[in-house]
């Protein structure tokens, strides 16, 4: 049997309506050699039951990695998925995230000792989130700008992470004023390297808990290439109703001591270092 080339790492919180559409997309993808690791921070029946019933219907291998809920604890699982993921190379998205059909070949073929892939996502507004049906998925219709248009996507600049190809895609990659950064819901780098910076912080709640890790990478002398109008994703409208400001204040004042201390390695993460 084939070893594992690539994992991808999802993370999901009680909303088995939108990673149902995200494990469609993944069912399309042009890059077959990759798992699913569902992180998962707490969720209910319900979203097990559909990741039940998907993995009999999906053509690749999926884990459902689950704690309970205790809040958001959204570092600790994604540990535990990044710990159980089979793949060299890991892949981390979100379970409101559709990805393109070309979404994991692009990661695959930009990968590259010494560095890691920050892409991005395209958001749509909540109307179209819920309009797109599972054969707008597997056809890839919903990538499409002019069926968006018609479906009531307003004209904007960020349009083009959906058309640009070739020349237009990797000048718009080197010229964007968007930093690449380890961004949660489309970034990927090799395992050995997330697990010498000891993968996420677990101190850290919601607000900047993903470009944190990062940093650390940044540290260690791993650079970033810019994929922002490579690998294209699709964002699902949801409410945000766990996001609390004090979270975002200590998330703020550890990424602080991270950039100033030139921190590679988090005491607070998968191997507990401190005392």
């Amino acid at each position: 049997m084939k070893a594992i080339d690539i994992s991808v790492i999802i993370s999901t919180y009680n909303n088995p309506k939108w990673l149902q559409k995200v494990l469609w997309s993944f069912d399309v993808q042009t890059f077959k050699n990759f798992e699913v690791v569902i992180a998962d921070d707490g969720s209910n029946e319900d979203t097990k039951s559909l990741i039940d019933t998907m993995a009999s219907q999906v053509s690749f291998p999926i884990q459902h990695i689950w704690h309970k809920d205790q809040g958001f604890q959204k570092t600790i699982i994604l540990n535990k998925a990044t710990v159980a993921s089979k793949g060299d190379y890991l892949v981390y998205t979100d379970g409101d995230c559709i990805a393109r059909a070309d979404f994991l070949q692009v990661h695959a073929s930009r990968r590259e000792a010494g560095y890691f892939l920050s892409g991005g996502y395209f958001k749509l507004p909540m109307d179209i989130s819920e309009t797109i049906t599972e054969t707008d998925i597997k056809n890839q219709h919903c990538f499409n700008i002019n069926w968006l248009k018609q479906h009531g996507l307003k004209s904007s600049f960020k349009n083009n992470k959906l058309t640009s190809k070739g020349l237009k895609e990797k000048l718009l990659n080197a010229i964007t004023p968007t930093t690449a950064t380890w961004n949660g819901h489309n970034s990927s780098g090799f395992k050995s390297d997330i697990l010498a910076a000891n993968g996420y912080d677990e101190r850290m709640q919601y607000g900047g808990e993903d470009r944190e890790l990062g940093e650390r990478l940044f540290n260690a002398g791993i650079k970033a290439k810019q994929i922002r109008y490579s690998a294209v994703c699709l964002h699902l409208d949801h409410a945000r109703g766990y996001v609390k400001p004090e979270m975002i204040e200590k998330n703020k004042a550890i990424r602080a001591t991270t950039k100033s201390k030139k921190i590679t390695k988090t005491p607070f993460g998968i191997e507990k270092l401190s005392s």
